[in-house]
């Protein structure tokens, strides 16, 4: 079948961080490959990007889904949660409940809905174990809504790439552009549609190994300067995404560049 109308919803992941456009005027990520490629299929295709980086699930239930809802799409991909993950206050039942909130509402607005799982932090991260039980509690959630309100899941926790730094970017937190295809494939493969299948294939080469210096390097580089920031948002009172707009927020036409990798 063909899709004529597809929404994202969701995080930075959702949103395409650390994928640029060549011309570096924002983020491409596993969405758009995979609004190219149904654009192929259907001359009349339409699509928007409601995602905002940052953003809990229930603030993508809040601010995304009305929107989504007045599009009237015939598919919908939600990516989130990681926020949830990460934020304080963290308590697994009232994630659960937002996870259930987030995926019903979903299928409530188009017959044709992809859920994700999160893949396995501590592969690629110093002390990220401690946070495998947080995730394993999230994708649990999802796993159980997305049979629950028929959603297709797409599972990445059992996905290999998760232990191939070059799928991620410098934070080791947001995919690569890699990273964003081989999600793309799989999202083409949940809704059965052909596309290129080097997306899926492994890297060629081997990954760089990592060691105590790039360790060091990331967390002073990349972690510290999010840590700041997360506290003087704290203390101002600032939630993360706050100021930030939808890259895409009306369903447009798909051009011929975006359809490119």
């Amino acid at each position: 079948m063909g899709f004529h109308t597809f929404v994202a919803v969701g995080d930075s992941c959702a949103e395409g961080l650390d994928d640029p456009y060549p011309d570096h005027s924002q983020y491409r990520g596993w969405a758009d490959y995979v609004a190219g490629r149904l654009a192929r299929d259907e001359t009349s295709f339409r699509y928007a990007n409601l995602a905002v980086r940052g953003r809990r699930l229930d603030q993508i239930t809040a601010e995304q889904l009305p929107t989504a809802e007045r599009h009237e799409p015939d598919l919908i991909a939600l990516f989130g949660g990681g926020n949830d993950v990460m934020s304080r206050g963290w308590d697994a039942r009232t994630v659960a409940r937002r996870v259930d909130t987030a995926i019903r509402q979903c299928t409530q607005i188009a017959p044709n809905v992809v859920t994700f799982t999160l893949s396995d932090i501590a592969h690629r991260m110093p002390l990220g174990g401690r946070m495998r039980p947080r995730v394993t509690a999230l994708n649990d959630a999802i796993r159980e809504a997305s049979v629950s309100y028929g959603a297709k899941l797409v599972d990445l926790w059992p996905d290999q790439a998760a232990h191939d730094s070059r799928y991620f970017g410098p934070d080791r937190l947001h995919l690569s552009q890699a990273g964003h295809l081989r999600v793309a494939g799989h999202v083409l493969d949940r809704l059965g549609v052909a596309h290129d299948g080097s997306w899926l294939q492994p890297l060629p080469g081997v990954p760089a190994q990592g060691n105590a210096i790039a360790d060091l390097r990331w967390l002073w580089q990349e972690v510290l300067p999010v840590g700041i920031t997360r506290l003087r948002n704290r203390l101002i009172g600032r939630s993360p995404g706050d100021g930030f707009l939808p890259k895409r927020p009306e369903l447009l036409p798909v051009a011929f560049s975006e359809a490119q990798v």
